[in-house]
């Protein structure tokens, strides 16, 4: 029985410069699946990859918003139709008196509705991952940064991923299999 190939190369480096430079190449050849791994935030490596923040802020808002309507018409809702009852001759629906909660209730469902959204979207809680087994990778939260070149792009495969993860001058590079 053969075993299937690696699905990846992972490339280690010391320096953030150096990764971005290696995602540039991986780009500029025709690299669609991969990744970084960094121990901080490198803009450049983000924009290389397509990342941003922007679908996040979207699920929040909707998430708020939604949170906030649903406050409000249950304010409504029983204090006008269900339990209608006239204290000292104020109107049964009441503003002022239902913002402080409905802007509460609003920002909690956004900020429920970010949590969310961002662990979705990053697929996580993740238990396992190919990378984790990589030579070092517990120092991708520490001092080192990291490039994963995914196998599986048209006419790209391991030894391609290695030839140009290695033009870099990487502290290792090494195969990821399933």
């Amino acid at each position: 029985m053969t075993r299937p190939g690696p699905i990846g190369v992972i490339a280690t480096f010391d320096d953030p410069d150096a990764m971005v430079a290696a995602l540039r190449a991986a780009r500029e050849a025709g690299w669609r699946r991969l990744d970084a791994y960094a121990p901080f935030p490198v803009p450049e490596a983000a924009a290389l990859l397509g990342v941003n923040g922007a679908r996040v802020a979207w699920i929040a808002l909707a998430a708020g918003l939604f949170g906030a309507v649903l406050a409000y018409g249950t304010q409504w809702w029983l204090s006008v139709q269900a339990y209608p009852i006239n204290i000292g001759g104020r109107p049964l629906h009441a503003l002022p008196a239902f913002l402080p909660a409905t802007t509460i209730v609003g920002i909690l469902w956004a900020a429920a509705g970010a949590l969310l959204g961002m662990l979705a979207l990053n697929r996580l809680p993740r238990l396992h991952h190919p990378v984790f087994a990589a030579p070092g990778f517990g120092r991708a939260s520490e001092d080192r940064f990291f490039v994963c070149l995914f196998t599986g792009d048209p006419g790209l495969g391991a030894w391609e991923a290695r030839h140009l993860l290695n033009r870099h001058q990487p502290l290792s590079v090494a195969e990821l299999e399933a």
